[in-house]
């Protein structure tokens, strides 16, 4: 935290704010307080256990740093550094790194890292977030100070008047199920995007600038089907041995998936005969139980697997404590497995390798296929378009799911609408419904370059992705004190993936044609060749019907935050909807009820579920 106004940060607010994310730090803790500067710091020991105690300052004294996160590269790194190091761990690399080149020493850095840094040769706060958004970073700021952390929730006490809700976001979370940075659900609460620094001098005065960003269009190189599934062989080992770096056991996430099985596959490789723990989560659903494939990934390559079978009454009792860590509403129902699957892998490693990335790299959703879609569908006009596709939505019949989200994508008035409207619970014309007056249509639309497998990949590596997706590992691994690391998204494999043509990614229709190739090579074809299910859970079977009854308890009661401030008939059809049968409206209906849960778990009682 750091005050512009010349007052003191008191220590007792700084450790006030801590231990709201004690969760992330069990193994320690530091204080530092220097006038109007203040920073705490709660540790996960992963490299230099006995080490590398936070905040720490530099040799010379000019720097101090509370740091969260890995930087994988510090060994190759520290020989390059001009001071001799007291410390054996990447803290103090990154540390010395700054003091000598400044924000310039970003260049040097792989890993996922979320840091501040207090430079007193010229009183500057600078704040850090990693190329891809794989650590998280927030911040409050107005005249008087800045206060930053991992997570929303440990903010509050530096917030004048607490928490408040920001009704200008609520649009992009019915748009995304998450709210794209540097946006919150809290007003005055922001994200850093990935990939960005913030500078805040003495005075006061904020500079927000980018250091890395995806490669543009311009930057593709034509390369064969045959050299992009080497190149990609070879990549992937590197990240993941990379990955493997710590001082502490390191275990894997194995689906039986062809992401999780091929990152495991290529782990016991470098583990050279030492048995790799892996973790699996089952429903008791064979719809989405993939637990059988993980097991065959497992004899095949010798792990030491684990686990854990995740029920109803789990995930219902989990869902305000969850909405707690996440800081958000519960995005899916699959968070929760998530959590149970950190919570299990806990009791054996501190680390976690996953297949997060994969899909928003190489194009690995069904819906890539159609990417063309997405684009050429303005020629048009929204006038006819929109109208008719919804007209067609509403005369499906029941099980044209999969119909009914292509449609509604591409009703959208824009093309970054249609792009990101396949991940969309509530279409753009819903949304403009649901919230009346106070409909906004979120952050403004980034600018879409390439090809249309490549535009789509570009939207959803942002939003989707980094807002979603990572937020989600990392809340729900943090949760359970367990560090979770995705090798596809290592710097260079993301820099190599945007350099391919969409042609070796969704290719004679197969997305994710050149990971899969890969698979081949260290899998059997049963698993390279699986259709993805994706990590799902069984929701209709588990609510048994009980949905419907939930969201009318919650959405249509006298205090209900959505049913408040939402068109309430449009809720009531919705209901409806759901309860006849007419459509399955699980996922719309979940939306709505996370984000009444968020909302009594900060702001109210926590409802009885």
């Amino acid at each position: 935290m750091r005050r512009f106004d010349g007052r003191p940060v008191p220590e007792e607010l700084v450790r006030e704010m801590a231990e709201k994310v004690s969760h992330r730090g069990p193994d320690g803790e530091g204080y530092w307080t220097d006038d109007a500067v203040a920073f705490g710091h709660k540790r996960l020991s992963i490299i230099d256990v006995a080490g590398s105690p936070q905040p720490m300052h530099s040799a010379d004294g000019a720097c101090t740093i509370t740091f969260n996160g890995e930087i994988l590269n510090y060994r190759e790194v520290r020989p390059t550094l001009s001071r001799q190091q007291k410390t054996h761990g990447d803290t103090e690399v990154l540390l010395e790194l700054f003091s000598d080149r400044g924000i310039d020493a970003l260049k040097s850095i792989r890993g996922q890292f979320a840091f501040g840094i207090f430079d007193r040769r010229d009183g500057a706060l600078w704040l850090v977030r990693d190329r891809m958004g794989i650590l998280p970073l927030y911040y409050f700021a107005n005249a008087e100070l800045i206060a930053f952390a991992s997570e929303a929730k440990a903010l509050e006490p530096a917030i004048p008047g607490g928490f408040e809700v920001d009704r200008e976001s609520l649009s992009s979370y019915l748009a995304h199920r998450s709210i794209p940075a540097p946006n919150t659900l809290f007003k005055g609460v922001k994200k850093l995007p990935p990939g960005h620094w913030l500078r805040a001098d003495k005075s006061g005065k904020i500079e927000i600038g980018v250091y890395w960003s995806l490669p543009a269009p311009s930057e593709e190189r034509p390369i064969s089907p045959e050299q992009a599934v080497d190149s990609l062989d070879n990549a992937l080992a590197d990240a993941v041995r990379e990955a493997l770096v710590a001082d502490v056991p390191v275990g894997a996430y194995l689906s039986g998936g062809v992401d999780s099985s091929l990152i495991v596959a290529i782990a016991a490789k470098e583990r050279s005969g030492q048995p790799l723990e892996t973790f699996s989560a089952g429903f008791g659903d064979e719809r989405y139980d993939e637990l059988p494939f993980a097991q065959r990934v497992s004899k095949l390559l010798g792990t030491c697997h684990h686990e854990v079978h995740v029920r109803p009454d789990d995930f219902i009792g989990d869902w305000s404590k969850l909405t707690w860590h996440r800081d958000a509403p519960i995005s899916e129902p699959s968070d929760m497995a998530v959590y149970r699957l950190a919570a299990l892998a806990k009791t054996r490693v501190k680390v976690v390798l996953s297949g997060e990335g994969s899909d928003e790299l190489f194009g690995g959703y069904p819906k890539y296929r159609y990417a063309g879609m997405s684009r050429h569908a303005g020629l048009i006009p929204n006038a006819l378009r929109g109208p008719s596709l919804r007209f067609i939505g509403s005369r499906l019949r029941p099980g044209g799911e999969k119909l009914r989200i292509m449609l509604r994508a591409l009703e959208g008035s824009s093309e970054w609408e249609r792009t990101r409207g396949w991940f969309a619970p509530f279409s753009e014309n819903e949304r403009r419904h649901l919230l009346g007056e106070s409909y906004s249509n979120g952050h403004a639309a980034p600018h879409l370059q390439g090809d249309s497998v490549r535009r789509m990949l570009g939207v959803d590596c942002g939003a989707w992705l980094a807002d979603n997706l990572l937020e989600r590992g990392d809340r729900m691994s943090m949760a359970a004190s367990l560090e979770l690391r995705p090798p596809f998204l290592d710097q260079r494999l993301v820099e190599m993936a945007f350099r391919m043509p969409s042609s070796v990614k969704v290719r004679e229709k197969v997305p994710k044609w050149i990971v899969k190739e890969v698979a081949r090579r260290h899998l059997p074809q049963e698993i390279s060749d699986r259709r993805k299910v994706g990590f799902k859970v069984p929701l209709d079977s588990w609510f048994q019907g009980g949905l419907s009854e939930m969201a009318n308890d919650l959405l249509c009661s006298p205090n209900s935050f959505v049913g408040g401030i939402f068109n309430a008939k449009l809720i009531g059809e919705l209901l409806e909807s759901h309860r006849s049968g007419r459509h399955n409206e699980e996922i719309r209906l979940w939306t709505l009820l996370s984000l009444e849960v968020w909302h009594r778990t900060f702001f109210g009682e926590a409802p009885s579920i």
